[in-house]
Protein backbone atom coordinates (compact mmCIF):
# COMPACT_ATOMS: atom_id res chain seq x y z
CA UNK A 1 0.00 0.00 0.00
CA UNK A 2 2.94 2.70 1.10
CA UNK A 3 4.46 1.62 -2.96
CA UNK A 4 0.75 2.38 -4.38
CA UNK A 5 0.62 5.57 -2.35
CA UNK A 6 3.90 6.95 -3.13
CA UNK A 7 3.29 5.90 -7.00
CA UNK A 8 -0.19 7.65 -7.08
CA UNK A 9 1.75 10.90 -5.27
CA UNK A 10 4.34 10.98 -7.83
CA UNK A 11 1.57 10.61 -10.47
CA UNK A 12 3.12 7.32 -11.70
CA UNK A 13 0.21 4.71 -13.32
CA UNK A 14 0.50 0.96 -12.61
CA UNK A 15 -1.07 -1.62 -15.24
CA UNK A 16 -2.00 -5.17 -13.59
CA UNK A 17 -1.55 -7.25 -17.07
CA UNK A 18 -3.46 -10.45 -15.26
CA UNK A 19 -6.81 -7.96 -14.86
CA UNK A 20 -5.76 -5.11 -17.12
CA UNK A 21 -6.48 -2.51 -13.90
CA UNK A 22 -5.15 0.61 -14.24
CA UNK A 23 -4.07 2.62 -11.71
CA UNK A 24 -3.27 6.24 -11.24
CA UNK A 25 -3.92 9.40 -9.51
CA UNK A 26 -7.54 9.63 -10.16
CA UNK A 27 -10.32 8.83 -7.22
CA UNK A 28 -11.56 5.12 -8.83
CA UNK A 29 -7.70 4.19 -8.41
CA UNK A 30 -7.45 5.26 -5.31
CA UNK A 31 -10.56 3.23 -4.10
CA UNK A 32 -9.44 -0.12 -6.15
CA UNK A 33 -6.02 0.52 -4.52
CA UNK A 34 -8.15 1.09 -1.22
CA UNK A 35 -9.79 -1.86 -1.75
CA UNK A 36 -7.00 -4.24 -2.91
CA UNK A 37 -5.21 -3.08 0.18
CA UNK A 38 -8.53 -4.13 2.63
CA UNK A 39 -9.08 -7.38 1.07
CA UNK A 40 -5.23 -8.21 1.89
CA UNK A 41 -5.31 -7.29 5.43
CA UNK A 42 -8.40 -9.32 5.83
CA UNK A 43 -6.67 -12.55 4.28
CA UNK A 44 -3.51 -11.82 6.23
CA UNK A 45 -6.11 -11.75 9.38
CA UNK A 46 -8.15 -14.79 8.23
CA UNK A 47 -4.52 -17.25 7.59
CA UNK A 48 -3.71 -16.00 11.04
CA UNK A 49 -6.90 -16.82 12.43
CA UNK A 50 -7.27 -20.36 10.76
CA UNK A 51 -3.35 -21.25 11.92
CA UNK A 52 -3.83 -20.50 15.20
CA UNK A 53 -7.45 -22.53 15.60
CA UNK A 54 -5.28 -25.11 14.11
CA UNK A 55 -2.68 -25.01 16.37
CA UNK A 56 -5.21 -24.75 19.63
CA UNK A 57 -6.47 -27.74 18.42
CA UNK A 58 -3.93 -29.96 17.77
CA UNK A 59 -2.43 -28.92 21.54
CA UNK A 60 -5.78 -29.73 22.96
CA UNK A 61 -5.22 -33.09 20.94
CA UNK A 62 -1.95 -33.18 23.41
CA UNK A 63 0.12 -33.48 20.18
CA UNK A 64 3.53 -31.97 20.90
CA UNK A 65 4.20 -28.65 18.90
CA UNK A 66 7.23 -27.23 16.95
CA UNK A 67 10.27 -29.45 16.94
CA UNK A 68 11.57 -31.72 19.44
CA UNK A 69 14.93 -31.09 21.33
CA UNK A 70 16.92 -34.12 19.90
CA UNK A 71 15.62 -33.45 16.42
CA UNK A 72 18.62 -31.48 15.28
CA UNK A 73 19.98 -31.83 11.66
CA UNK A 74 22.25 -35.41 11.47
CA UNK A 75 24.46 -33.56 8.50
CA UNK A 76 25.87 -29.72 9.13
CA UNK A 77 27.69 -27.40 6.80
CA UNK A 78 30.96 -28.00 8.89
CA UNK A 79 31.32 -31.51 9.28
CA UNK A 80 34.54 -32.96 7.51
CA UNK A 81 35.87 -29.15 7.84
CA UNK A 82 36.56 -29.06 11.66
CA UNK A 83 40.56 -29.54 11.57
CA UNK A 84 40.30 -27.02 9.16
CA UNK A 85 38.28 -24.81 10.75
CA UNK A 86 40.51 -25.02 13.94
CA UNK A 87 43.91 -24.73 12.24
CA UNK A 88 43.01 -21.62 10.37
CA UNK A 89 41.59 -20.05 13.99
CA UNK A 90 45.13 -21.13 15.58
CA UNK A 91 46.60 -19.31 12.91
CA UNK A 92 44.95 -16.43 13.42
CA UNK A 93 43.03 -15.85 10.82
CA UNK A 94 39.87 -13.84 11.53
CA UNK A 95 36.07 -15.82 12.15
CA UNK A 96 34.87 -14.33 9.61
CA UNK A 97 37.39 -14.69 7.03
CA UNK A 98 37.17 -18.41 7.77
CA UNK A 99 33.57 -18.29 7.14
CA UNK A 100 34.76 -16.52 3.39
CA UNK A 101 37.59 -19.65 2.95
CA UNK A 102 34.72 -22.27 3.36
CA UNK A 103 31.58 -20.67 1.90
CA UNK A 104 29.63 -20.14 5.12
CA UNK A 105 28.08 -17.38 6.89
CA UNK A 106 29.81 -16.32 9.58
CA UNK A 107 27.38 -16.72 12.35
CA UNK A 108 27.64 -20.55 11.24
CA UNK A 109 31.45 -20.35 12.38
CA UNK A 110 30.91 -18.51 15.77
CA UNK A 111 27.87 -21.10 16.54
CA UNK A 112 30.93 -23.77 15.66
CA UNK A 113 33.20 -21.82 18.45
CA UNK A 114 30.16 -21.06 20.63
CA UNK A 115 29.10 -25.21 20.90
CA UNK A 116 32.39 -25.92 20.71
CA UNK A 117 33.04 -25.57 24.56
CA UNK A 118 30.60 -27.96 25.05
CA UNK A 119 32.08 -31.11 22.99
CA UNK A 120 36.09 -32.48 23.00
CA UNK A 121 37.53 -31.36 20.26
CA UNK A 122 40.27 -33.82 20.59
CA UNK A 123 38.08 -36.70 19.37
CA UNK A 124 37.17 -35.08 16.28
CA UNK A 125 38.28 -37.48 13.17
Amino acid sequence: MTFLHLCMQKEIQIWTIKDNYKLGTDIQSKVFAFAFGLVAEIERTFISQRTKEALRRLKAKGRPLGRRNESKNKIHVLDGKVKDVLRMHENGIPKTQIARVLGVSSKTIYNFFRDAGKCDLEQIP
